[in-house]
């Protein structure tokens, strides 16, 4: 047995069921081992790519996805997949190639030292130089990159070790144990959740890391708290639920903002920093915060808990409900809003205009979809709309990079969703920009026998650029671009190819494309004067009741 066989048997002993990837001169022992495994390799068509998939995988399953690339263009090809992962709080594992450790003291093709590269966009990282230290390498790895708050590790493999003689076997996996939360701050939190007259739950993604939402949903219904999701904490409670105000988390003010300003407690649950800032929602850093998680809350000056409660998130929220007493409280000034942010989702339910407003377009793709169907945004205007328009009733069915926000997540996204879930319904929903930065991965997607659909936000440039510059300095640069045919693109590809050409062309093609057996795209043009008509909107909005 040599070094690259003993990794791939410890990749086994994880689990791993996919490996990510494109193969090259530095990687070719790992593949030769790959060959007689049970994982399966995928082999994509760009390392980018490699690294979305194994990145949602991750974020889906909870298991470390895993990316595999050569050394030098490959493996910085795989950076910002991996800082995607490393911020958004996906399990990751990338595996890079690399020159002999005989060539790395002196100048050597393709050679960079991939250690100190990827330090700063993993939780850990490591490079094998003994074939015995391997076990203990990769159970390390899966070990740092699964636990809380996950995210990304990098292993180096130099060519040279990757063939030499190895002996060993892959550790044991150890089983994670539960953290309880301390009484004293439960009791802390109890305490303020009783006196408080307009609480409001934050609730953000480290809620649906820890398969929280059942928790949730009891604790807000028995205290009569309204509840509000970031963008990667969609579906953490049904939207349904007379509760829930659906999602925060745009630069703008809006309706949710209302009910932030007129609150006397948050009471944040798994919700992390990086999602929406608190000096957004808490400027004066005046609002008290309750902070409940699995891991301490981070240094801010807006975010200052007055309690803090760490360890398993439902033991802690059964445990707080048990404690506290808000019979006779009044109405939650959040819950009077709900009518307000409801009648303007509904609002676009019959438009007709075309091109299409990004809201209706979205509300047909939610009345479309069932509740445990998949949509996979990328980054841009469009992802915006999503977070203010898609609503989710079970956690992880709207998977938005809001952590780096990267864009080109899309479409590989989708092709890792519908491998883990292969009887749901997955859409990607990206802009003409962002399809064109992984659209090559379609062709991996039809390969592999993954069929999603790909609705396309066209309007021929970077429309989240253009808004923000149209905010700031009233007109817009360099943000426009052509486009080649996208049915023509997809058709050339072995795909099925459709364009929208009325608001009443939309629900019926989707349909259509859902029932397909290959990949789809829809190309759908998307009238983006809604994003200065929300804006100007926002800048007059006052509280309305």
């Amino acid at each position: 047995m040599n070094t690259a066989e003993l990794l791939v048997k410890c990749l086994e002993n994880e689990g791993v069921q996919y490996v990510f990837g494109l193969p090259g001169e530095e990687n070719m022992a790992v593949l030769e081992s790959l060959k007689a495994s049970s994982i399966q390799f995928i082999t994509t068509r760009h390392e980018q790519g490699a690294a979305f998939m194994a990145d949602v995988y991750g974020r889906l399953t909870g298991k470390a996805g895993i990316c595999l690339s050569t050394l030098g263009p490959g493996a910085t090809n795989l950076m910002t997949g991996v800082a995607d992962a490393n911020l958004d709080g996906a399990p990751l594992v990338a595996i890079t190639g690399q020159v002999g450790t005989d060539r790395m003291h002196i100048e050597s093709h393709q050679y960079l030292d991939l250690v100190a590269m990827f330090s700063p966009v993993t939780k850990w990282n490591s490079q094998i130089v003994r074939p015995s230290n391997t076990p203990e390498i990769i159970r390390k790895a899966f070990k740092l990159a699964q636990a809380e708050k996950p995210g990304a590790v990098h292993i180096d493999l130099p060519e040279n070790i990757a063939g030499m003689e190895a002996i060993g076997e892959p550790l044991q996996r150890d089983k994670r144990e539960k953290v309880y939360s301390a009484y004293h701050s439960m009791n802390e939190a109890a305490v303020a959740i009783s006196k408080a007259k307009n609480p409001i739950i934050l609730v953000g993604n480290g809620a649906l890391r820890a398969n929280a939402s059942d928790a949730l949903t009891e604790f807000a219904t028995q205290l009569n708290i309204p509840v509000v999701n970031t963008f990667m904490g969609k579906g953490a409670i049904p939207y349904t639920h007379p509760l829930s105000l659906w999602t925060t988390g745009l630069q703008k003010r809006d309706y949710i903002s209302c009910a932030f300003e007129k609150s006397d407690l948050v009471i944040a649950i798994g919700y992390d920093l990086i999602e929406y800032s608190p000096k957004k929602w808490n400027p004066e850093g005046t609002i008290p915060i309750i902070h409940i998680s699995a891991t301490p809350s981070e240094v801010d000056s807006s975010y200052i808990p007055i309690a803090e409660i760490v360890g398993d998130i439902s033991d802690s929220l059964n445990e707080i409900l048990r404690r506290s007493d808000r019979t006779g409280k009044p109405e939650p000034y959040g819950l009077k809003l709900r009518s307000y942010i409801r009648r303007d989702y509904e609002q676009y339910a019959d438009d007709d205009g075309f091109p299409i407003k990004p809201q209706k377009l979205i509300y047909d793709l939610r009345q479309v979809l069932g509740p445990e169907d998949i949509v996979i945004s990328d980054v841009g205007a469009h992802k915006m709309w999503i977070a203010r328009h898609f609503h989710c009733d079970r956690p992880n069915t709207c998977i938005i990079s809001n952590g780096f926000a990267a864009m080109g997540i899309a479409i590989p996204g989708a092709m890792a969703a519908k491998l883990v879930n292969p009887n749901l319904k997955v859409v990607a929903a990206t802009g003409d920009g962002g399809f064109m930065m992984n659209c090559q991965e379609l062709e991996t997607a039809l390969r592999v026998g993954t069929p999603f659909v790909t609705i396309v936000f066209n309007d021929g440039g970077y429309g989240l650029i253009e808004w923000k510059q149209e905010d700031h300095y009233g007109d817009s640069s360099f943000i426009k671009f052509g486009n080649p045919d996208f049915v023509k693109f997809a058709e050339s590809m072995g795909l099925k190819g459709y364009r929208v050409n009325s608001a009443t062309d939309l629900v019926p093609i989707l349909k259509e494309a859902l029932a397909q057996d290959v990949p789809t795209v829809i190309d759908c043009p998307v009238d983006y004067r809604e994003n200065a008509r929300f804006s100007q909107r926002s800048e007059g909005l006052s509280c309305p009741i």
